[in-house]
Protein backbone atom coordinates (compact mmCIF):
# COMPACT_ATOMS: atom_id res chain seq x y z
CA UNK A 1 0.00 0.00 0.00
CA UNK A 2 1.22 3.38 -0.98
CA UNK A 3 1.49 6.32 1.27
CA UNK A 4 -0.78 9.18 0.95
CA UNK A 5 0.10 12.12 -0.69
CA UNK A 6 -2.43 14.18 1.93
CA UNK A 7 -3.25 14.40 5.43
CA UNK A 8 -5.30 15.70 8.13
CA UNK A 9 -3.15 16.64 11.70
CA UNK A 10 -5.21 16.43 14.36
CA UNK A 11 -4.21 18.07 17.68
CA UNK A 12 -5.43 19.52 20.92
CA UNK A 13 -4.86 22.30 23.21
CA UNK A 14 -6.57 23.74 26.36
CA UNK A 15 -7.93 27.28 25.00
CA UNK A 16 -8.96 29.01 21.95
CA UNK A 17 -6.20 31.52 22.00
CA UNK A 18 -3.77 27.96 21.86
CA UNK A 19 -5.28 26.88 19.15
CA UNK A 20 -5.40 29.62 17.21
CA UNK A 21 -1.58 30.19 17.59
CA UNK A 22 -0.36 26.99 16.86
CA UNK A 23 -3.06 27.32 13.58
CA UNK A 24 -1.51 30.69 12.29
CA UNK A 25 2.51 29.29 13.49
CA UNK A 26 1.60 25.97 11.31
CA UNK A 27 0.49 28.28 8.10
CA UNK A 28 2.53 31.12 8.07
CA UNK A 29 5.38 28.37 8.55
CA UNK A 30 3.51 26.41 5.20
CA UNK A 31 3.85 23.41 7.15
CA UNK A 32 -0.11 23.31 6.66
CA UNK A 33 -2.73 24.66 3.73
CA UNK A 34 -5.37 25.13 6.08
CA UNK A 35 -5.86 24.80 9.68
CA UNK A 36 -9.53 24.73 11.17
CA UNK A 37 -10.36 25.24 14.66
CA UNK A 38 -14.10 23.56 15.71
CA UNK A 39 -16.17 24.66 18.49
CA UNK A 40 -14.28 22.74 21.81
CA UNK A 41 -14.36 19.01 22.81
CA UNK A 42 -14.79 17.53 26.22
CA UNK A 43 -11.55 15.38 26.60
CA UNK A 44 -12.18 12.20 28.61
CA UNK A 45 -8.39 10.41 29.21
CA UNK A 46 -6.07 8.56 31.48
CA UNK A 47 -3.11 11.14 32.91
CA UNK A 48 -1.28 10.32 35.76
CA UNK A 49 -2.86 7.72 36.96
CA UNK A 50 -6.16 9.42 37.01
CA UNK A 51 -9.15 10.02 34.95
CA UNK A 52 -9.16 13.36 33.82
CA UNK A 53 -12.11 15.32 31.97
CA UNK A 54 -11.28 18.63 30.26
CA UNK A 55 -12.36 20.78 27.84
CA UNK A 56 -10.23 20.69 24.61
CA UNK A 57 -10.38 23.07 21.12
CA UNK A 58 -9.39 20.99 18.39
CA UNK A 59 -6.63 21.93 15.93
CA UNK A 60 -7.17 20.09 12.07
CA UNK A 61 -4.11 20.99 9.84
CA UNK A 62 -4.95 20.21 6.08
CA UNK A 63 -0.99 19.32 4.44
CA UNK A 64 1.13 16.77 2.59
CA UNK A 65 2.74 13.62 3.78
CA UNK A 66 6.22 15.35 2.47
CA UNK A 67 5.42 18.27 5.64
CA UNK A 68 4.33 16.00 8.35
CA UNK A 69 7.67 15.25 10.21
CA UNK A 70 8.20 19.35 10.21
CA UNK A 71 4.71 19.73 11.05
CA UNK A 72 5.05 18.01 13.93
CA UNK A 73 8.31 19.04 15.07
CA UNK A 74 6.58 22.68 14.90
CA UNK A 75 3.69 21.43 16.67
CA UNK A 76 6.05 19.72 19.57
CA UNK A 77 8.24 22.59 19.96
CA UNK A 78 5.54 24.80 20.09
CA UNK A 79 3.10 23.45 22.17
CA UNK A 80 2.47 23.56 26.09
CA UNK A 81 1.40 19.49 26.62
CA UNK A 82 3.86 17.83 28.03
CA UNK A 83 2.89 14.97 25.73
CA UNK A 84 0.42 16.57 23.02
CA UNK A 85 -1.76 14.87 20.77
CA UNK A 86 -0.80 14.56 17.18
CA UNK A 87 -2.38 12.32 14.86
CA UNK A 88 -2.32 12.41 11.34
CA UNK A 89 -5.26 10.66 8.88
CA UNK A 90 -4.64 10.14 5.37
CA UNK A 91 -6.39 11.73 3.02
CA UNK A 92 -7.97 8.90 0.69
CA UNK A 93 -9.69 11.20 -1.95
CA UNK A 94 -10.46 14.26 -2.21
CA UNK A 95 -11.29 17.42 -4.67
CA UNK A 96 -8.02 18.00 -7.24
CA UNK A 97 -8.45 21.10 -7.12
CA UNK A 98 -8.20 21.11 -3.76
CA UNK A 99 -5.47 19.25 -2.94
CA UNK A 100 -3.31 20.47 -5.67
CA UNK A 101 -4.10 24.07 -3.31
CA UNK A 102 -2.84 22.22 -0.34
CA UNK A 103 0.16 20.91 -2.12
CA UNK A 104 1.35 24.18 -3.59
CA UNK A 105 0.39 26.18 -0.40
CA UNK A 106 2.94 23.69 1.47
CA UNK A 107 5.69 23.45 -0.93
CA UNK A 108 9.28 24.29 0.32
CA UNK A 109 9.60 26.98 -2.41
CA UNK A 110 6.31 28.56 -2.12
CA UNK A 111 6.41 32.39 -2.22
CA UNK A 112 5.73 33.77 1.24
Amino acid sequence: MTEPAWLTVLTTTDSEEKARALARGAVEARLAACAQIPAPVTSVYHWQGAVETAEEWQVLFKTTAARYDELEAHLVAAHDYATPEIIAMPVVRGSERYLAWVSAETAPTATL
